[in-house]
């Protein structure tokens, strides 16, 4: 199957159908009209096997995950998902492989209405790229640098079930399935983000463990911040494991969550159980922001978690 017949028949027409994209896949660019009063939100990630998911994970999974985490930073801006490109480097078109992944890819994209709108094939080992776009209105897009003193910090979902799904995996243990599907097919909260646009104050998504990420919103907006780990919201797997070894980097730092954390002023905090109850989605306050740099865990017992485990990063050594 020749290039351009691939993209013919997987994804000329994948996700839902726009009136705002005038030409889509198939030119040398796509044309998209941009509403009134909207602004642009635009987020770039690539998934490379072997280091984002493993060789043999299962296509429809890594199709709806690749475009998953890209959708999960629309979310944490309080973005409404518009469209997609995609680049995709395979090592054949396993036709087989193909429509698996489309499917996967296509699932998601036409839950949240969002049009694949072009992209690029080519040769080599297996990797995703997804560019999403999405709009938001004008002036209501949440940021990092705006968290203040006093705000609550909370957070959306559990945290540590995809990380210990990824260690049992690595361990050659079985992976009980609801932590499977935690890791292959996490829930961006693009709802959760639209709705608190003019509620939060600041917001990012979890991508590389709570630790790290909430140190980068602190960094953003020059400030603090105080956690209480007693409140962190677990499951009972995670909270089993935590428990029995006394290790918190689990919850903290093991990443892939996909979860929001957010920040809200204090008078803003009454919205929160009502929202959480419409949208059927568990948010739990974990700390407050602080003027003074730096962020604090506190062990259920009242005392300072000595040391701060680190997030995933690409280039770190140690």
């Amino acid at each position: 199957m020749s290039e351009f017949a691939l993209i013919r028949r997987y994804f000329a027409h994948l996700g839902a159908e726009r009136a705002d994209v005038a030409l889509g896949v198939g030119d040398d660019c796509a044309l998209l009209n941009i509403p009134a009063g909207q602004t642009l939100a635009v987020s770039l990630d690539t998934l490379v096997s072997g280091v984002h998911f493993f060789p043999d994970v299962a296509p429809e999974a890594l199709g709806y995950k690749s475009l998953a985490v890209g959708l999960s930073d629309l979310a944490a801006m309080g973005a409404d998902p518009a469209w997609a490109t995609l680049a995709l480097t395979l090592p054949a078109a396993d036709e087989t492989w193909l429509r698996a992944f489309a499917a996967g890819f296509g699932q998601l994209a036409s839950a949240h209405g969002l049009q694949l709108i072009g992209g690029d094939t080519t040769r080599g080992p297996l990797s995703v790229s997804i560019q999403v776009h999405g709009l938001i209105p004008t002036g209501t897009a949440i940021r990092r640098s705006e968290a203040r003193p006093g705000d609550a910090i909370l957070v959306s979902g559990t945290l540590g079930d995809a990380g210990l799904a990824l260690r049992h995996r690595l361990a050659a243990a079985p992976v009980a399935s609801e932590l499977q599907r935690r890791l292959d097919y996490p829930e961006p909260r693009v709802a959760l983000g639209q709705r608190l646009r003019g509620i939060a104050s600041a917001m990012i998504d979890l991508s590389d463990g709570l630790a790290a990420d909430l140190g980068h919103l602190l960094a953003a907006s020059g400030v603090g911040a105080e956690l209480e780990l007693a409140h962190l919201p677990l499951s009972p797997s995670v909270a089993a494991q935590v428990a029995a070894t006394g290790d918190w980097s689990l919850p903290l730092a093991s990443g892939d969550d996909y979860e929001l954390c957010f920040c809200v002023p204090a008078p803003s905090l009454g919205n929160i159980a009502s929202l959480a109850a419409e949208l059927n989605v568990n948010l739990t306050q974990i700390g407050w922001i602080r003027a003074e740099s730096g962020l604090t865990c506190r062990l259920p017992n009242g005392e300072r978690l000595p040391t701060l485990p680190g997030g995933y990063d690409h280039f770190r050594t140690d």
